[in-house]
């Protein structure tokens, strides 16, 4: 294991391995942010709600 070490420099690899889990941090996060299930900044869209309202019969008109 040590020989491996001796090829990479340990400093590089571990700014590179922070740097990647960082960008796919980010990537994930903004994959999820586009969802309306996971959208926490916005929250959730209502679209079922919204659907079964406007199929729901209208009250009779008084008048």
């Amino acid at each position: 294991m040590y020989r491996l070490w001796m090829l990479f420099d340990p400093r590089r690899v571990l700014v590179a391995l922070g740097a990647f889990l960082f960008v796919l941090a980010l990537l994930i996060h903004f994959i999820l942010l586009s969802t309306s299930r996971f959208n926490w900044i916005e929250g959730p869209h209502h679209m079922a709600s919204s659907a079964t309202m406007q199929s729901s019969p209208m009250p009779p008109a008084n008048g």
